[in-house]
């Protein structure tokens, strides 16, 4: 798996067993590729109005689309990214056209989520080189967190609380290392404080006013020091899933959209990408590793609190994480509140 995902941000081609020769479109390196189809998402193809579509393929599955001339990696791209779209008004016509290998289609386009690219490739096409090989088993093992270990763990004094210990976890399929900060006196009769909070550069870091993320980090280390100060004890499991599971160049490119007067559910569905793909099996792991068997969740987010629970972790309680708004970030919680049903009021607080 690891080597399909450098593969992809390589640009190199990739085949899935039973499936064509597939080159990334946004990475690509093969300057002469050309093909007569491309393998779009179901998102992208309705933004490109594909008239046949509904005839032509599964619901919210991949599409392929061919068109009169052969696509060059340059004419792919313009197809492929919706940041182009006002550079490149005119495009197609295209067509859709039926899949016989619709398991590996879905299976290329979750490979290039993980590998942070758009998810889109040229099918075949001429002078691509020789591709590196895929197999639906590869994509399950990387799915599978029973390799997921604790590899170290060492005393971590914060701004919040000086009684803390990060703990690193790595995994042999997946290159990402999470990591966990518990804060307090570690007590297997006692629930603790718990955040899942997935990783983002612009707002824990670069304080960005585009999200919440920063301050929701902050705010959360405080209260598991709070807690820790009354007898209880707080796991924040820090879950390297830049952009709710697309990657940080893909959330970015979303940014651009969001610019443009799309919301972040309707930008991250023009680039292909669903708007909330994370990963919470991974984040009951930890907790399974870490000896925590059921937690109070800090989370406005419902949806959140059914997927750990579907994972295995008993929620006691859903704890609200009340922050204010923004001037830059009132749009992106009205979005949480209204398509994505956070508990927030409509001043961007928590509804208890």
């Amino acid at each position: 798996m690891a080597q399909a995902v450098d593969a992809l941000r390589h640009g190199w081609p990739v085949a899935f067993d039973n499936g064509p020769l597939l080159l990334p479109i946004e990475t690509g390196i093969a300057a002469q590729a050309r093909s007569g189809q491309l393998l779009i998402s179901a998102a992208r193809a309705a933004t490109l109005k594909l008239a046949n579509q509904r005839e032509a393929a599964v619901p919210h599955a991949p599409v392929l689309i061919g068109s009169g001339e052969p696509f060059t990696l340059r004419s792919a791209l313009a197809v492929a990214d919706p940041a182009l779209d006002l550079d490149n008004p005119l495009k197609g016509p295209f067509r859709a056209e039926a899949i016989a290998w619709q398991a590996e289609a879905e299976a290329a386009l979750e490979l290039a989520r993980i590998a942070g690219i758009l998810p889109a490739f040229m099918v075949g096409p001429d002078s691509a080189g020789e591709p590196v090989p895929v197999t639906a088993s590869d994509l399950a093992a990387w799915q599978d967190h029973a390799s997921l270990r604790i590899v170290t763990r060492a005393r971590l004094p914060v701004s919040a609380s000086d009684d803390a210990e990060i703990v690193a976890f790595r995994s042999a399929d997946d290159l990402r290392e999470h990591v966990a900060l518990v804060i307090g006196q570690q007590c297997g009769d006692m629930a603790p404080l718990v955040r899942l909070h997935s990783e983002c550069l612009t707002g824990d870091i670069l304080g960005s006013l585009k999200c919440d993320c920063g301050p929701q980090l902050d705010a959360a280390l405080h209260a598991m020091a709070d807690a820790a100060g009354k007898g209880g004890w707080g796991v924040l499991l820090y879950l390297r899933q830049e952009g709710r599971g697309i990657g940080l160049v893909n959330k970015l490119r979303a940014y651009r959209l969001q610019d443009q007067g799309f919301d972040t559910v309707d930008a991250n569905q023009r680039l292909g990408l669903p708007d909330e793909a994370r990963d919470f099996p991974v984040a009951a792991r930890m907790l399974d590793l870490l000896g925590v068997r059921s937690i109070r969740l800090m989370t406005n987010n419902p949806k959140k609190v059914a997927a750990i629970e579907a994972a295995g972790v008993a929620v006691t309680e859903r704890v609200p994480h009340q922050l204010p708004d923004n001037p830059h970030n009132a749009r992106y919680l009205a979005t949480k509140r209204e398509r994505m049903a956070h508990k927030l009021d409509r001043s961007g607080h928590l509804l208890t």
